[in-house]
């Protein structure tokens, strides 16, 4: 029996999905850095370098970068490890009642820890509701309340999300904010008015939570197809040619004038087309990894993405406001020495400060601590 017509043994460790969260705390922790941002510095504007770099920030407005996949990865992973988290503990005789509880204390912890960074960023008490951890908190919770539903009532819930928040984005009756696609002036900036009395010069909303649940709802699917009895060449199949229909949908509905791909108010046509790389990542790594078996990249990545929390608030946090310049102290100390232009040592010392923040995610995980909420 070949590898692809194997089916997943239960217990076994997905080191696809070790992969997959592990690149994207990677990623994130990159960014942190401002490694994107000194690279960008390095070219000049429309150069072909500095649009491979601006492939790592966001798009402005209507259209798609890499790095408008990585919330979407970051929602999709929590789903697909959400299922191998529940099935684990129901394994072991925990309760629907004992599950739920700890699931709530998680979502509380993480809305908060989403506030706190707010705070941290704006260097003062502020009540905004527009990071990811905030975010994660809703959709883990949605994705956990329907995870013993069938798939397909689980499917026409996530599809249900954005058909309702396109509705009212299209629909609002409010002056000034009956734009939907119109950054500042559609239904998700109303409500971010009533829920923080304030809206976000980038044109993010906190209302992105509902229709991204779909990520996460998707993420639990995806895991729920891999741990089955089904031989590996069906799940292959099946996780590709869904990505690929979901690609397709999302960039037909923008191509076509239907709604846009929007990443700031997470619109419908967006949350499927990423929805869809979601799926097709997820195949490729579990392709690779678990059934070809090549894993020579898996650890170091995977060690970052066995704190996920931690070193995402670390690197958001310590790292931002102190441990970036307290290491530029030493290497523009040292490397302007020997007429190293700035933009360059700006370029070593992200990669520097990325380093030591891989090393202390390598030295929790040599010393076996893990820290979970």
């Amino acid at each position: 029996m070949s590898d692809l017509e194997t089916p997943y043994q239960p217990g076994k460790r997905l080191l696809s999905l070790d992969f997959f969260r592990g690149m994207t705390m990677f990623l994130l922790i990159a960014e942190s850095t401002n490694l994107y941002s000194a690279f960008r510095r390095l070219f000049p504007e429309n150069s072909f370098f500095y649009n491979v770099v601006m492939q790592f920030h966001h798009h402005e407005w209507n259209g798609l970068h890499f790095w408008d996949l990585v919330q979407p990865f970051f929602m999709f992973i929590v789903g697909v490890a959400m299922v191998f988290s529940l099935e684990k503990r129901w394994a072991r005789g925990d309760t629907w009642n004992k599950t739920t509880k700890h699931i709530l204390k998680r979502c509380i912890i993480l809305f908060f820890l989403g506030v706190i960074l707010h705070c941290g960023y704006s260097r003062k008490l502020v009540w905004e509701l527009w990071n990811v951890l905030t975010q994660l908190s809703f959709t883990i919770l949605v994705a956990y309340l329907i995870y013993r539903l069938p798939v397909s009532t689980q499917l026409v819930i996530s599809i249900s999300l954005l058909i309702a928040v396109e509705f009212v984005y299209r629909f609002f009756p409010v002056e000034s904010f009956n734009q939907p696609f119109v950054k500042g002036h559609n239904f998700g900036s109303w409500m971010d008015t009533v829920l923080m009395g304030k809206i976000n010069g980038g044109g993010w909303v906190a209302i992105n939570c509902i229709p991204t649940a779909a990520h996460t709802i998707w993420g639990v699917l995806a895991g729920k197809l891999i741990i089955g009895s089904k031989e590996n060449s069906y799940k292959i199949k099946i996780l590709c040619l869904t990505g690929l229909i979901g690609i397709f949908i999302g960039y037909g509905l923008d191509w076509t004038g239907i709604t846009p791909v929007i990443k700031r108010i997470c619109t419908s046509s967006f949350v499927i087309v990423s929805g869809g790389w979601c799926l097709l990542t997820l195949t490729f790594s579990f392709w690779l990894i678990d059934i070809k078996g090549y894993k020579k990249w898996v650890t170091f990545f995977a060690i970052v993405g066995m704190n996920p929390i931690f070193i995402y608030m670390f690197s958001e946090t310590a790292g931002k406001q102190w441990f970036n310049r307290f290491v530029q102290i030493f290497t523009n100390g040292f490397f302007s020495r020997f007429g190293i232009e700035e933009n360059i040592i700006n370029v070593i010392n992200a990669l520097v400060v990325l380093f030591l923040e891989w090393y202390l995610c390598y030295w929790l995980y040599k010393k076996k601590v893990f820290i979970k909420i």
